[in-house]
């Protein structure tokens, strides 16, 4: 059995790691797999808490967590597809929404 801790200090460092690629890369697409990333650190936490608490809440809210972790990536990819198509690039930087 793993201890509370460590499945709460990997959670972290995970997130931690997640938010500094949202933060730092250029890329939609680096930048849409660290929000993936950083869900994960957040379905780990849940079923650590739950399984230290002897429940089942922390699967159930890790199950939704997917659903709409999924929903944001098929969004997200179809976004980008559509500004890779108007733009020629993926680099948020270089993209202006506000002018079409």
């Amino acid at each position: 059995m793993v201890p509370f801790g460590s499945v709460m200090l990997v959670s972290a460092v995970l997130f931690v790691k997640g938010l500094v690629g949202v933060l730092i890369r250029r890329s939609a697409l680096v930048i849409l797999m660290s929000i993936e990333l950083m869900l994960n650190a957040a379905n780990l936490a849940f079923v650590g808490a739950a399984r230290h608490a002897g429940t089942m809440d922390g699967q159930i809210f890790a199950f939704f967590v997917m659903t709409v972790a999924a929903s944001e990536a098929a969004v997200g990819l179809a976004i980008i597809i559509a500004m890779f198509r108007r733009r020629r690039t993926t680099d948020v930087d270089q993209v202006n929404l506000l002018k079409w």
